[in-house]
């Protein structure tokens, strides 16, 4: 008696256990609906998993289908609109059969009882099973059999990720859920049995499947849910069913998808239809990357490595095209997205500068800039030479080392770099001293999406906005960075082939058959090659260089990069028949005065800002006339920061200073002892050496002397 109490005593406890289990866990829960990626046009691209490797789909049903659900319920669960969640009678028959076989030959369970199993994923057991029954129950009863069946048609698997029966009819015939035939129904309620063997996208499980398809139809003809006349066609059209596309990404698209997978928010994303049309075309994707990879072949003789890439829509901000690396999967280091990579952007960042110095009145576009030795400072051009006075728009399109370094200090290192901060470019968290004027010519680290952000703002008449990923998506106002006056002229500098020289010879890399803002960049020790070109229609940017950031062999910006942002851009325009239609607006004030090279000038005179007089001395030639003496080079408290890396003959400091007219020689004195005697208006060059030092000039038998300036050497 006992015994059998006890017996009695603990099938209540497990069955009080298996009921409060069963109440508690007897929820509808999912993963939030996985998007579709598409292309421009439609096409696929890829799709993003749900969390945790929970396959793809998950999508909302907005009404029950009513023919969806006939040839869901027609085999997995006959009685299932009038059992509560477990159905007895199949329970029996499961029980008869597993004990007289002595095997598990039937496991008896319902729609309900597969929601809960999918929900709470759990080995094949009596007692897993017994928790499932109880989780059905209260189910069915918390909710209802529409909610329930709702849940099974969300989570169902129908093969190679895909859940749920709004997924699989768009992920295999791309059509809505209304729009299937009662042979696709079939073929779809057919695989969730066995989703591995009944795989649609192999000959085998499509047989399987295809097999299984033809037993609901007859049920449901059966079942008198169909007509005769449906059958048959039905039948037919099973038995003809087209084969299925393995659906596959663009070729080399895998950094454009991770990017979008990691911009996309939960507010993209719609329930019932989650598929997301982007931005980018697959057949500029396709050509993009065909052209970045012939190209780099050409220079990995020379040290290249990797190229990025990256094709913008100047009107709208759409992403076209984005190439991360070249080969994904084929080399070591396809992985890393070089777009997003930081690098010394060389001579990118110049056109900003510009800008921010028409901006703030430091210039006009008629006003002389010196690129000779005297004004040269601490920075030197890339070709050691220089070119003499020069108007902005040649100094800008020749790229000269000298004219910006002291434009930055024109308008303030602090404000320039504050400025690009403001441009996206500047992220850094070191303040601007650390950089100096090194960062007008390359210093300060970027990526090539911030610069084409910036880049954009410059084709877009100064506004700054983000790039567009998706299509339809509403453009934002974006903020002013620039004056339309300062955008337009920049572009035209850019843009005109004539002012490149003689630094960039014509009909070569730089040159278009129709108008084209362009500029080159090249990093120290040629580790980076850049070029940023954009017509009225597309902004390109392309990047070469290594993952280890390691120098490459006289591979330019002009030499390399172009030559890849030249053919990308003639096959994006192919055949131009009106290259005058495809002109730069001219800057509202200015005209275009033939007689002066040509240059821009203003119709009407505007004010200009206040600059330092001792930086404003740096951009014009020197008073010769005054008896004074004053040392330019170096400058007072300048702070000087060796590269090891450097020849001997380079790591030197020029020793320049302002004279009275028939001066012929100047002696250079450091830390108070003669250095050199220089002639005339001839740079010396003092080596680099740690420490601080002192520097004066003194002109022999007249008893002239400078002020002394102290540096420190690092």
């Amino acid at each position: 008696m006992r015994n059998k109490r006890r017996i009695v005593a603990a099938g209540g406890v497990a069955a009080l256990a298996l009921g409060a289990w069963g109440w508690f866990s007897a929820l509808l829960v999912a993963p939030a609906p996985t998007p579709i990626l598409l292309d421009r046009n439609g096409g696929f691209m890829a799709q993003i998993a749900a969390p945790d490797d929970a396959g793809y789909g998950y999508w909302e049903i907005a009404e029950l289908p009513p023919r969806v659900v006939a040839a869901t319920v027609a085999l997995e669960d006959r009685r299932f609109w009038w059992h509560p969640g477990v159905d007895p009678v199949a329970v029996a028959r499961a029980a008869w059969q597993n004990v007289t076989t002595g095997d598990r030959v039937s496991g008896a369970s319902t729609l309900a009882m597969q929601v809960a199993r999918m929900q709470d994923p759990a080995a094949r057991s009596y007692f897993n099973k017994a928790r499932e029954a109880s989780a059905a129950l209260f189910m069915t009863l918390r909710y209802g059999r529409e909610a329930v069946l709702r849940q099974y048609l969300k989570l169902a698997p129908y093969g190679n990720g895909s859940h749920g029966i709004a997924h699989a009819a768009r992920f295999y015939f791309d059509k809505p859920v209304a729009d299937l035939s009662w042979a696709e129904i079939a073929f779809l309620a057919a695989i969730p049995q066995a989703p591995s063997r009944m795989n649609p996208l192999l000959l085998d499980g499509r047989a399987d499947a295809i097999a299984r398809g033809h037993r609901i139809l007859d049920a449901l003809a059966a079942n008198r849910v169909i007509t005769e006349t449906e059958h048959a066609l039905a039948t037919a059209q099973l038995d003809d069913l087209p084969l299925l596309d393995r659906h596959t990404r663009p070729e080399n698209a895998l950094h454009a998808i991770l990017n979008l997978q990691r911009m996309i928010a939960p507010a993209d994303v719609k329930l019932t239809d989650p598929r997301l049309v982007t931005t980018i075309a697959r057949d500029i994707q396709h050509d993009v990357e065909t052209t970045t990879r012939f190209y780099l072949d050409r220079w990995k003789k020379s040290g290249a490595e990797q190229i990025a890439a990256v094709v913008v829509n100047v009107e709208t901000g759409e992403v076209l095209s984005w190439v991360g690396s070249t080969g994904y999967f084929q080399t070591g280091t396809g992985a890393i997205d070089f777009v997003q990579t930081q690098r010394s952007p060389g001579s990118a960042l110049k056109p900003f500068i510009y800008a921010l110095a028409l901006d703030r009145g430091a210039i006009a576009p008629e006003t002389p800039l010196l690129d000779t030795a005297y004004s040269a400072g601490i920075i030197a051009n890339a070709d050691r030479a220089f070119l003499g006075v020069m108007t902005p728009r040649r100094a800008l399109a020749n790229s000269r080392n000298v004219p910006a370094a002291n434009l930055t200090k024109a308008i303030g290192l602090d404000e320039t770099f504050l400025y690009l901060r403001l441009l996206g470019v500047n992220q850094a968290e070191r303040p601007a001293a650390y950089y100096g004027l090194s960062l007008s010519v390359g210093g300060l680290p970027t990526t090539l999406d911030k610069l084409t952000r910036a880049y954009l703002a410059l084709a877009d008449d100064g506004v700054m906005r983000d790039l567009v990923w998706l299509r339809n998506a509403k453009r934002e106002a974006g903020t002013r960075v620039m004056s339309v006056d300062a955008a337009r002229l920049v572009t035209q500098f850019l843009a005109d082939p004539s002012a490149r020289l003689p630094s960039f010879p014509r009909m070569g890399s730089t040159e278009y058959p129709f108008p084209v803002a362009i500029k080159t960049g090249t990093s120290q020790g040629y580790r980076d090659a850049w070029t940023m070109a954009y017509s009225r229609k597309y902004l390109v940017g392309v990047w070469i260089g290594r993952s280890d950031a390691g120098p490459m062999r006289d591979v330019t910006g002009a030499g390399s990069a172009a030559e890849v942002v030249r053919a990308i851009l003639l096959k994006l325009h192919g055949d131009v028949a009106d290259a005058g239609a495809m002109a730069f607006p001219a800057p509202p004030g200015y005209r275009l005065d033939r007689a002066k090279m040509p240059e821009w000038t203003e119709t009407a005179a505007k004010p200009v800002a206040a600059v330092d007089p001792q930086t404003l001395a740096e951009l014009t030639p020197p008073d010769h006339a005054a008896e004074v003496v004053t040392v330019i080079s170096p400058r007072n408290n300048m702070r000087v920061i060796r590269n090891p890396e450097l020849p001997a003959d380079l790591a030197s400091l020029p020793l320049k200073a302002t004279f009275p007219t028939g001066v012929t020689e100047v002696v250079w004195y450091v830390d108070g002892k003669p250095f050199l005697v220089a002639q005339g208006e001839t740079a010396a060059r003092w080596p680099l050496q740690p420490g601080i030092h002192t520097f004066e000039a003194k002109i022999p038998y007249r008893g002239l002397s400078s002020t002394p300036v102290t540096i420190k050497v690092e």
